[in-house]
């Protein structure tokens, strides 16, 4: 979970699904602890798994959160994607950037970083 930010400054709070993939700078997550799955993995692989979760989310057909529990790489997993509350220098900058300019209840498209391609859902 982020650090808590400084009084006064504007915060958000997200929930996230990651996918890791072959170029994510660190390939080992709670459900691949070696890699192995990550490794092999390529972006547009990684990218069309997220849409087709983003797909179900929007369709109504999936809640964020269970599915965030069952396919994210990142461990914020167990608590369905939570990331908490964050301000600005926080995380990663297209991360950042992707989240402060979602409206509270709006989901973004993909966002790459460099831990993968993630969905943001802006909860706060």
């Amino acid at each position: 979970m982020a650090a808590a930010a400084a009084a006064g400054e504007e915060t958000v709070r997200a929930s996230h699904i990651l996918i890791k993939h072959e170029g994510s700078r660190r390939k080992a997550s709670w459900k691949d602890p070696d890699g192995r799955v990550i490794s092999a993995t390529t972006r547009t692989d990684a990218a069309a798994r997220l849409t087709e979760l983003r797909g179900q989310i929007l369709s109504g057909r999936a809640n964020f959160a269970d599915l965030a529990a069952r396919h994210s790489d990142c461990s914020s997993a167990r608590r369905g994607g939570d990331l908490g509350t964050f301000g600005r220098k926080q995380m990663q900058k297209p991360f950042e950037d992707a989240t402060f300019a979602l409206r509270v209840g709006e989901m973004s498209d993909i966002v790459d970083t460099d831990s993968g391609v993630h969905i943001i859902l802006r909860t706060a």
